[in-house]
């Protein structure tokens, strides 16, 4: 497999993109922070716990007026949303008891898998982001690309512990920005034409390394964004090691029919050490079974 997608940086462009971010903030202000809160397309369901609804639902300070709101239409949305997410929760019913009936369904269902900010999130060819050119918001500098704030610990923290072991990895490509990945994946249809760039590189919008989670490692060994990674020293080690500090290997190796990618062994994805633990221990051959959301082999439409 020729060289991945991966990988295309333009440090003019992403200065531009800087820009814009700033001015959109800006313009957008906190009602605008809670509309880019949403990477899935799972419907209301989604949007509504991951956004809006599940700390209002499990915070002791929301008032009780907002469990008890006689007419729906009198709500904010916040509490619309929160009140759709618990229909057993009744006027009649004391505060307390509807505001945990909200807090365990929203708990109950796999809602954090639409909030970009979640570690939990899954972006893949059926869960585009929901606001279509969100960026992270706690971006840092590392190793010449851009990660989340607490991926970049991590990765450092890993990458110092293979060091110690005499493995070097070396980071090919990190966060991309929507823009970013539309040039790149333009790039890859223009090279192999749209069929094949689609099972390379993913659709702008639709990239895990737009949650600034994601890496591609690569190694002074060669074979960078190639499948023969998996046969270098800093390929057996992430796979064996990578867990520890929080990554997983995101697409593996004949799971193309789940995640929609050939097998990536230079592609990890940041969830924190906790759901990586539980998710090798699962036994789950890939984030989407772990998670439960379903296979995404393909675009829910041709273009």
């Amino acid at each position: 497999m020729g060289p991945h997608p991966h990988h295309h940086h333009s440090s003019p462009f992403h200065n531009s993109i800087m820009t814009r971010r700033a001015a959109l903030s800006v313009a957008l202000g906190s009602a605008g922070a809670a509309l880019l809160a949403a990477c899935g397309t799972r419907g209301s369901e989604g949007s509504s716990a991951s956004s809006t609804g599940s700390s209002p639902a499990s915070s002791p300070s929301v008032s009780p007026l907002a469990s008890s709101a006689p007419a729906e239409g009198s709500a904010t949305p916040t509490e619309s949303a929160t009140l759709s997410d618990s229909p057993s929760a009744t006027p009649s019913g004391s505060p307390s008891e509807s505001q945990t009936a909200s807090a365990s369904l929203a708990a109950a269902r796999p809602s954090v898998e639409s909030s970009p900010e979640s570690l939990r999130c899954m972006v893949n060819k059926m869960r585009p982001f929901a606001q279509i050119d969100w960026e992270p918001n706690d971006l840092v500098d590392f190793e010449g690309q851009q990660l989340r704030a607490e991926a970049a610990r991590a990765a450092r923290t890993m990458m110092d512990a293979a060091k110690a072991e005499g493995v070097t990895l070396t980071v090919s490509s990190a966060y991309r920005s929507y823009a970013v990945q539309q040039q790149t994946y333009q790039h890859w249809v223009s090279v192999n034409g749209q069929r094949l760039a689609d099972q390379l590189s993913a659709r702008p919008g639709y990239s895990e390394h737009q949650t600034g989670l994601a890496i591609d490692f690569s190694s002074p060994e060669g074979c960078r964004l190639e499948e023969c990674y998996r046969d270098t020293l800093a390929g057996q080690w992430l796979v064996k090691n990578a867990p520890r500090y929080g990554y997983i290997l995101r697409f593996p190796d004949g799971r193309q029919s789940v995640t929609g990618y050939r097998f990536e062994p230079w592609h990890y994805r940041y969830v924190g050490v906790q759901i990586a633990q539980e998710y090798v221990s699962s036994g789950a051959k890939t984030f989407e079974e772990f998670i439960g959301t379903g296979a995404a082999p393909n675009y829910a439409s041709a273009s």
